[in-house]
Parts: C-alpha cells; sequence; structure tokens
C-alpha cells in the first residue's frame, strides 16, 4: 500500500507543476500581493487541482475521451492569451521606456489560471479507476500537495518580484513566455 501512496504523491508533484509555474509568475507580475493573496492563490490551484481527478473519476468513460482529446488545445488558448498579454504589456512598458503600473490582484483571473493548469488532472482521474486508492483520498492528497507547492510558489515570485521590481517589463516578458511554455508543453504531452 506504501507504494500507491507513492505514486499518488508523485502524481500530485506532477498535477501541481504548472499550478506552481503559474503561482511563481504571479507572485513576480503582482508586487502588491497580501499574505491573504498567497492562501487565496495556493487555495484556488489546490481545489481545482483536487476536484479535477475526482470529476474526471466519476465521468469516467463517458465523456473523458470527447474531453480528452481537446482539453490540451483549451489549455494552451486560455494559457496564451494570458501570457500573450503579460509579453504586449511588458514589451509597450519597454517601448515607452517605464515600469508598467503593478498588477492588481484578479480573482477572474485566478479561476481561469486554475481550471487551465488543472484540466490535466481530470484525465488523471480514470487512474484511479485501476489504482486502489480512494478516489476522495486521493483527491484531498492532490489538493494538499498543489496547495502547498503553488503557496511556496507566490511567496518565492513574490520575494523575486520585490528584489526584481525595476525590471519588472521583463519578468513580466519572461512570465508571459514561460505560460505560453506550459501550453505547448501541455499540447505535446497529449501529442507525442
Amino acid at each position: 500500500m506504501a507504494a500507491e501512496y507513492l505514486a499518488l504523491f508523485l502524481l500530485a508533484l506532477g498535477l501541481s507543476a504548472d499550478a506552481f509555474a503559474v503561482s511563481v509568475i504571479s507572485g513576480l507580475s503582482n508586487l502588491n500581493l497580501l499574505k491573504r493573496h498567497y492562501f487565496l492563490t495556493a487555495a484556488v490551484f489546490g481545489l481545482f487541482q483536487g476536484v479535477m481527478p475526482v470529476a474526471g473519476y466519476f465521468l469516467g468513460s463517458l465523456f473523458i475521451d470527447k474531453i480528452a482529446a481537446y482539453d490540451h488545445y483549451v489549455a494552451l488558448a486560455v494559457l496564451s492569451l494570458i501570457g500573450g498579454k503579460m509579453i504586449f504589456d511588458g514589451a509597450l512598458a519597454l517601448a515607452k521606456n517605464k515600469e508598467p503600473k503593478p498588477k492588481a490582484f484578479s480573482v477572474p483571473s485566478l479561476l481561469i489560471q486554475g481550471v487551465a493548469t488543472s484540466i490535466d488532472a481530470l484525465a488523471a482521474g480514470l487512474s484511479f479507476l485501476v489504482i486502489p486508492i480512494n478516489i476522495f483520498i486521493g483527491g484531498g492528497v492532490i489538493a494538499a500537495v498543489t496547495f502547498a507547492i503553488c503557496f511556496l510558489g507566490i511567496f518565492l515570485g513574490h520575494k523575486c518580484g520585490r528584489l526584481l521590481k525595476n525590471k519588472t517589463p521583463i519578468a513580466e516578458i519572461i512570465g508571459g513566455v514561460i505560460l505560453i511554455g506550459i501550453g505547448i508543453r501541455i499540447v505535446l504531452s497529449h501529442v507525442l
């Protein structure tokens, strides 16, 4: 049974990787974050990462084939839109040779990012059809690991962002490129 829980922990780490990267980027680009924003970001990512496998498990073979055929393209589109806007804002600030105004924390944006980074967890729920672990325990472990990883990510991103605050446009461009790269990686992991 210990091997199954180790596999679950590794699955949780793998599923939380994209959410961690987005958390770091959020911390870098939002210099006016409060501690409650750290918690809210980690909670939203943890919630989506924990709920999606449970939904995938119960949807099972009913719809997962249809969803799995397109989920990675949806994630790419959403992450590319967010990343593209970051690149545009950063490039515009560099062209005007001024600091962009700090981004405000946005719950709607956070929810969109939560969905975009957790779509692959929907398909991961199917693995619980063959893993002898209760799906609710599995979803809880995935949510808890994602929460911890994302809390650390936004904390580190925010600290680095404060150190680089006079380089915010460059950090924003890099963050946008990373978001688009995450979307591309998601598509390539499904296509290859």
